[in-house]
This record gives structure tokens, sequence and C-alpha cells, in this order.
């Protein structure tokens, strides 16, 4: 957004990188440094309330509160996994709705973020995209999606120093529903506990991977602006291979990816080792040539160095044979590329079934005999909505039902 424009309008701070909130503090006529103290509370200190930034004048801060807001969602729903993922629904007031996950392992804290309100491929599998797309998300929309989950990290962290291994309250509100299952609880911080949020200044999301809701390609500049930001390192410093941008596969603009002189990490979400099967599976895929892609893939590797990832999600009878996997070898040979490997969670009302163990062991060391370098991820929260799209399709089927009820 230009700073131009923000100076007549509210501004979304977490849509802003250091440089373009610096110049906005000077068209108000403040002196520079207190651009930095706010970053200190937003960032530092993951509070997002003007009030509660108190090195900052009364008269400050009631002018920072009319002219900014640092978050602008609210949490719909919120649930724990019994292995500790965080999943969230997220809703904003222009409507926009939109789910993110934080996964952990070990000490890697990985933010799974959307890039758009429901998704243009319409993957047969997948809910994300089974009523299309609604819109872009904001690069400050897709920013504020992992500023929550450190915002929720940080208090978890401070509750199971406590002790008690219980939530603590929220301060606003905001979070509508909730699911909590397990032990571990979580909840949302607001102006309150302060002291609680700077202990935890170091337990935040490590990783940013953009394979939530949306084609991160079709919201381009949204996208690399809430890359930067996540890069800066004067707002989240998240190195840029710590970053990942997931496509179904657009070449033009992974070519453009290649010129942004960003070590980001590319994905592609491939999912069928032949044209034939991969538009059977992924509507979208007429659109933009198999080998196009490939091509496109080829370029990036060459330009940043960056090995591709190929996504394979494996549909039970459906692309997980051993013709499959010997097929997806041969395309593998082409290219720099390593194959993750990724066990169907499925989705209800969807006919595709979650792939046995050893037909997974199969495909993985077919591929390996091969000579590709695969893996079989981690299914993470099996025992709540993790599977993309879930939460949000779920919550407007009940507002649907709801809605059918009344009339």
């Amino acid at each position: 957004m230009p700073v131009d424009l923000l100076a007549s309008q509210k501004a979304h701070f977490l849509g802003l990188r250091a440089a373009e909130f610096d110049s906005l503090v000077r068209a108000w006529g403040w002196p520079a440094f207190r651009a930095q103290q706010v970053r200190d509370w937003a960032y530092g200190k993951l509070i997002d309330r003007a009030d509660a930034m108190t090195n900052l004048g009364k008269g400050d801060r009631a002018l920072l509160g009319q002219r900014l807001d640092v978050t602008t969602s609210r949490i719909v729903s919120q649930q724990t996994s019994n292995d500790g993922t965080i999943k969230l629904l997220l809703s904003w007031p222009d409507g926009a709705q939109a789910e993110t996950v934080m996964i952990p392992d070990g000490d890697r804290r990985t933010a799974c973020v959307s890039s758009q309100v429901g998704c243009p491929v319409g993957c047969r599998f997948c809910a994300s995209g089974v009523n299309g797309v609604k819109g872009n998300l904001t690069a400050g929309q897709i920013v504020e999606q992992v500023y929550r989950l450190n915002q929720i990290l940080a208090r978890r962290h401070a509750s199971d120093r406590a002790g008690d291994g219980a939530a603590l309250c929220e301060s606003d509100g905001d979070v509508v529903s909730r699911k909590k299952i397990g032990t571990g609880a979580i909840s949302f911080p607001g102006e309150s506990g302060a002291d609680a949020v700077r202990e935890a200044r170091d337990v935040r999301v490590t990783n940013v991977v953009f394979m939530g809701m949306g084609e991160p390609m079709s919201n381009y500049a949204n996208v690399m602006q809430a890359v930067r930001i996540l890069n800066d390192p004067k707002c989240f410093h998240i190195g840029a291979r710590r970053i990942t941008i997931s496509t179904v596969g657009v070449p033009a603009k992974m070519l453009e990816l290649a010129e942004e002189e960003l070590p980001i990490n590319l994905a592609l979400s491939l999912h069928a080792p032949n044209e034939p099967l991969r538009r059977e599976l992924i509507p979208w895929a007429e659109h933009f040539a198999l080998p196009d892609i490939l091509d496109a893939c080829r370029v990036y590797f060459e330009r940043t160095g960056r090995e591709i990832t190929l996504e394979y999600i494996l549909l039970a009878g459906v692309n997980d044979r051993p013709e499959h996997a010997r097929e997806l070898a041969k395309l593998c040979r082409t290219m720099r590329a390593n194959v993750n490997l990724i066990r169907y969670n499925e989705v209800t009302g969807l006919p595709y079934k979650r792939p046995v163990s050893k037909d997974v062991v199969t495909f993985q060391e077919i591929l390996r005999r091969n000579g590709v370098n695969a893996h079989v991820r981690k299914s993470r929260g099996r025992d709540i909505d993790a599977a993309c799209g879930q939460l949000r399709r779920k919550q407007e089927q009940e507002r649907a039902a709801a809605a059918a009820t009344t009339t």
C-alpha cells in the first residue's frame, strides 16, 4: 500500500515494511525514533494495542490508535491437537476468513499460512476450493496469521512456565469458539499479560510455508509484500531460506519469483506423475502445461540455487501405485528436486481415502531405489480439522444450517 495514501486513512501496521512505516511516521510529523518504539511493542513484546504502549505519551497513544491498527482480525475458532498443532480460523472486518496452522517439530515452529479466501485451483481432494475463491488476502492479513500464532505461542509458553497447564483468560473476548484436545491449553493475548509475553520473546514461529488456502501465485503482489515483511530484520526477521512458497504451477509467476533476489524455497504441488492424471485431480492444471511448469522449476533452481520440492499427496488407489512411483522417479531425473510425500487427510464429503502405510513405504522405496531424495511428511493434527480448508468449510456449513432453520 503506497505510504502517501496512508496519511488520510487508518493503516494496517502488519502490512507495512519497516521502511514504509518509517516514512509514515515522518509523514505524521513524529520523530523518527517513534517508529522503532512502536515496533518494539508490536514485534518485540507482541502488544497490539496503542493504549498499552506506555513509553509513548498519552496523546501520542491516542493519536496512534486513531491512525493505526496493529491487528484487525478476530479468532473465530481455535483448535489444539494432542501433538501440539494449533489451527486458527481468522476473520477480518472486510468479511475475509482464512485458516492458519502452527506445526511444531522440535525447535522448529512452522506457520502454514493462507494467501486467499478459498482457492481457485479446485483440487478434487481439497476442502479449500470446494466453493471456489472469494478474494485475495492483503499482505497485512497474510502476515497477521503469523502474528496471531506468535501471540498464542507466547501465552502458552507463559502458561506452561506457570505450571498449571490451564489457559489464561482472554483479555478482549475475541475468541468466539474453541476446541481444546489434550493438554497444553492456549489462549489469546491482548493488552494484559505483557510481562508473560516478554518472557517468551524467543518462542516464536521459525518457518513459514505458503501452503494454506489459496494459490500464492494468483495473489503475487500481496504474497511478496508479506514475504518481505516476514523477512525484514526490523519486523519478523525470519530468514528467506525458512520461507517456502507452494504453487500448483504458474510458469510466468515462477519465473518472476526467480528474479526477486530472495533465496526462498519453491515447492510445486504436483500430486500426479503425468499430465492426464494431474488434470483429473487438479482442474486448474488445464491452464498451464506440465512441461512449461517443470521448465520454470529448472530456471528457478538455476537462478537461486534452491532445490525444488515436489509435493505429492498420496490418495489411496488413485496416485499411489508402484507404476505411479516409477513414473514420478523418471520425471525427477529431469530436474534438481526432492519429493515430499504426504499422506492424505480425509475430508468429509469427498471420496478420496488415506493410503495404507505399506503402500506409502513401497512408494518411497521405489523413488529412493531410483535415486530420488524422497521423504514422508509427518502427519500432524489428525485429531482436529487440520486439513487445508476444513475449518472454514465446517464453519460455513454450520452458518448455512443455522440460517436454514430460521427461514
